[in-house]
């Protein structure tokens, strides 16, 4: 079992069990299971994304890598230190991570992208083990609504005051904790201009500036 991470044929999610038999059939050479966190659990900020993509971390075991969003995502965290190494879209890159660790909040690719309600709230028992585990942690950073409000559920805060909005920044007070808020580094966002890389990196300036 890999840690903050369910056993590779974890049967908790049974549509999620279904897909991931098929892409076993489908793409054997990938890795075609719950996808471990990277980084560092003694890491000052946790980022929280949705959750694998089928031909990126479910190829790869890593979250964001050979895909859209980890093409912009982690060549931003290593412009502002954040990383070192050369991102080259595989695991045995030599990628490190710098007081930053990044993890899901569902651990398993859904189909299309999308996991359901239910799937969220079933693996976030994995995501509050992963923030209680973090002994330094100060920020968590959200990509997507989805991902802000898994972390705010888990955590036990209602949502309604605690709006999405990229940029955002709440003081989670129980837990001595900020959570910021940003669209996902998402093909799509990027394309449709929903976000842009100045965008994307003014969040990490910000983070910076709050630790």
């Amino acid at each position: 079992m890999t840690f903050n991470c369910p056993d590779k044929d974890c049967p908790l999610c049974p549509r999620l069990c279904e897909f991931r038999a098929a892409n076993r059939l489908k793409f054997p050479h990938y890795y075609n299971g719950p996808v471990p966190p990277f980084g560092d659990l003694n890491a000052e900020v946790l980022i929280v994304g949705l959750a694998p993509g089928l031909n990126g971390a479910n190829q790869t075991a890593r979250p964001f890598t050979n895909d859209y969003a980890g093409d912009v995502l982690y060549p931003i965290l290593k412009k502002f230190g954040f990383a070192r190494g050369d991102y080259q879209k595989r695991k045995d890159d030599g990628f490190e991570l710098i007081n930053f660790r990044v993890t899901n909040s569902v651990r398993c690719v859904p189909p299309q992208n999308k996991p359901l309600p239910a799937e969220v709230k079933t693996c976030g028992k994995f995501l509050i083990d992963e923030i209680e585990d973090m002994p330094n942690l100060k920020i968590i950073l959200s990509l997507g609504s989805i991902s802000h409000g898994a972390v705010l559920s888990i955590l036990g805060y209602k949502k309604a005051p605690f709006p999405f909005k990229h940029g955002a920044v709440h003081k989670l007070d129980k837990h001595n904790l900020l959570l910021v808020d940003s669209y996902h580094t998402s093909r799509y966002n990027i394309n449709t201009g929903v976000l842009t890389y100045a965008m994307f990196e003014d969040i990490i300036r910000k983070i910076k500036s709050l630790l």
